[in-house]
């Protein structure tokens, strides 16, 4: 899947040719709205896309962009209706006089077609429950409830109700001059359907669960790496803000991605990461500059790889690293059309930090930060990621 702006493109793997994808279908999720009461106008941009479990032939999917979710499903067609009583063969109106006994009475049937057609049809809407802009949405494992995550609120929905839905976070201050930290983002845990996570501005990661209380404002667990004094400065609140987690297939562990790293947590120990892997440190002497054109409020996704032994994240200059978890080695990549040609191996690349540095590395001034790695996926169970480089997505296949 890919979303860019307004729009969701579909891609199906072709079954002739090894590793190639085409777009199986593509269609318009949301419209500009504009809300009245707050003098505020709804972009079209997806936020997230969801897919629902497949149950039959048809695909289910949830996408949501800031204020609206929306549950839609995508079929085929290979059959058209034809034998109608009001038009005739050349699709005039006909006399309905005419139709007078019963041998001109005749009964619609399904007639084969010869291309494919692919309809997306939006079966729900979800609307009216977030005063903030929606960050995440998330499908519970019981495949009939959800969480959608707000700045402030996370509500709890089922599938089969788009009028009611249960506030189960609640973070908004009577007063808001003391509001300190906001939800980054919600995730229901793979496995457990009473257990879901939210991370936070502050760099915390609060597991939560459903059965203690109706409301979760009391954590059962919070997920905090102790506070460095020496290395805090001005932008340590910022760049600690979380931007995605992620539990793994087995539901033992989370990864969690903010500025500068990504960190491995295990649900048995909530005082240290396990593991920390630096994406761009070479950026920590550029935090000046990236705070004045807006690049430290980016917000990176990361995503399991395989069997939970590989992370892959994104960077700037279409850059995306992929940390290799049993071998304790990471690479860099650049997402480019030159790399993206068929049968074309990727090149490792490095960033060079000083005067001073080796032909095959790019130095740190030379990066382009309007070029950025945002979305990236990961498939359950071939070796293929998709990354998302502004508006090109571009599909590699591993040996």
């Amino acid at each position: 899947k890919q979303w860019y702006q307004r729009r969701v493109v579909i891609f199906q793997k072709d079954l002739g040719a090894k590793g190639e994808y085409s777009v199986y279908s593509t269609f318009q999720s949301h419209e500009p709205q504009f809300d009245y009461l707050k003098s505020l106008e709804i972009e079209e941009k997806i936020n997230e896309i969801q897919w629902l479990k497949r149950q039959n032939n048809n695909l289910f999917l949830l996408s949501t962009n800031d204020k609206t979710i929306k549950l839609w499903k995508v079929s085929e067609r290979r059959y058209r209706l034809d034998g109608f009583n009001l038009y005739d063969e050349y699709g005039a109106q006909r006399d309905l006089r005419s139709i007078n006994t019963s041998d001109k009475l005749r009964i619609p049937h399904l007639v084969p077609v010869n291309e494919l057609t692919v309809e997306a049809t939006p079966k729900k809407l979800y609307d009216k429950a977030h005063m903030y802009h929606i960050n995440s949405i998330s499908l519970n494992s019981d495949d009939e409830t959800y969480l959608s995550a707000d700045d402030l609120r996370i509500n709890l929905w089922h599938l089969d109700s788009t009028t009611e839905c249960y506030n189960v976070v609640d973070i908004k201050p009577v007063n808001m001059e003391e509001l300190t930290e906001v939800i980054t983002a919600a995730k229901f845990h793979p496995q457990h359907c009473n257990y879901f996570v939210y991370s936070s501005s502050k760099g915390t990661i609060r597991l939560c669960d459903m059965r203690a209380q109706a409301l979760c404002d009391q954590h059962a667990k919070m997920f905090e790496e102790p506070e460095d004094s020496t290395t805090k400065s001005f932008f340590s609140e910022i760049i600690s803000s979380i931007s995605d987690v992620k539990f793994s297939s087995c539901g033992r562990y989370m990864v969690s991605r903010d500025y500068l790293t990504v960190k491995l947590w295990d649900l048995n120990m909530d005082s240290r990461p396990i593991e920390t892997y630096n994406v761009h440190e070479y950026l920590r002497s550029k935090l000046c500059s990236l705070y004045e054109n807006d690049c430290i409020f980016d917000k990176f996704e990361v995503v399991w790889g395989g069997p939970s032994n590989s992370i892959l994240t994104g960077s700037y200059h279409n850059f995306f690293r992929i940390f290799d978890r049993t071998n304790n080695k990471d690479a860099c990549f650049e997402a480019s059309r030159e790399s993206a040609k068929p049968k074309t191996q990727l090149k490792h690349c490095k960033v060079g930090v000083g005067p001073k540095r080796r032909k095959d590395e790019i130095s740190v001034e030379m990066l382009d930060f309007n070029h950025k790695i945002l979305h990236a996926h990961w498939h359950p169970t071939d070796n293929v990621i998709a990354v998302a480089a502004t508006n090109n997505l571009y599909l590699f296949t591993g040996k």
